[in-house]
């Protein structure tokens, strides 16, 4: 193993960064790439077919630039959806990310949780099975909420974002489940917006899968060598990104950022 190979992280926005900085809290030498499809964004919208087909492409397209030794589809809804495509598609390891619906039934008390990710997320059978699986006890009230992924956009991007405009998008789900004490973030882009969330929604705990995934990462990376000092690390973009986006990338130690 080249100790140059980066890891790739791959989303459709910024959302892959809650995903990123855990990772590298956990393995600060790792060399990064970070790679978002902004020309295809919000995923959340788009059709399953469609982004069985889009995520394996671009993916390959990064693959072959960047040969990374591990990929991770640091995006909810393209997991759910095009994880497996990816994998038959691609020889290297790739980590997905899922709702983290069992952390968060062991956590509730009032056993009513809410998942909070996209329209194509919540809909998906694999959240059925989760479900089923980790929280056959509780009411699982789900709500997806486009409005809140081009929120944490907008707050990436330097643009003034209040609780009252993420209370307007997480009210509908408040609103359906009474007694709920914990929530799934069920989409990356939702813990940029933590403070927020926790302002428009006091009481209620918030559980995300960012600090697994790392974990996860490290496991599969675990003997590998790594460069003796931490390197810069590079962002990808499908197509022009805010300017103003280069200080917050700069704060998850990305510093040269590029388009495809």
């Amino acid at each position: 193993m080249d100790r140059d190979a980066p890891l790739l992280f791959f989303d459709s926005g910024v959302g892959g960064l809650s995903v990123l900085g855990p990772t590298r809290a956990l393995l600060p030498n790792a060399p990064i790439v970070y790679a978002a499809d902004s020309a295809g964004f919000p995923y959340g919208t788009k059709s399953d077919g469609e982004l069985a087909e889009r995520v394996p492409a671009i993916l390959g397209r990064l693959v072959e630039r960047y040969a990374p030794r591990l990929a991770v589809i640091a995006c909810n809804t393209a997991s759910t959806i095009a994880l497996d495509h990816a994998r038959a598609a691609l020889d290297l390891p790739i980590v997905g990310t899922v709702p983290a619906i069992k952390p968060a039934a062991e956590r509730s008390r009032s056993r009513v949780i809410g998942v909070l990710g996209t329209e194509a997320t919540v809909r998906q059978p694999y959240v059925d099975d989760l479900a089923a699986r980790f929280a056959a006890d509780c009411s699982v009230v789900r709500h997806g909420s486009a409005a809140l992924v081009e929120l944490a956009e907008a707050k990436l991007a330097g643009e003034r974002v209040t609780v009252a405009d993420v209370h307007a998008a997480i009210r509908p789900m408040v609103e359906a489940g009474p007694g709920m004490d914990v929530m799934v973030l069920a989409c990356t882009h939702f813990p940029l917006l933590a403070d927020e969330i926790a302002a428009a929604a006091p009481g209620i705990a918030q559980v995300d899968g960012g600090s697994g995934i790392a974990r996860r990462i490290a496991h599969l990376t675990a003997g590998q060598p790594w460069p003796e000092t931490p390197a810069p690390g590079r962002a990808v973009f499908t197509s022009a990104p805010p300017t103003l986006l280069a200080r917050a990338l700069g704060a998850f130690g990305i510093a040269h950022v590029d388009t495809i």
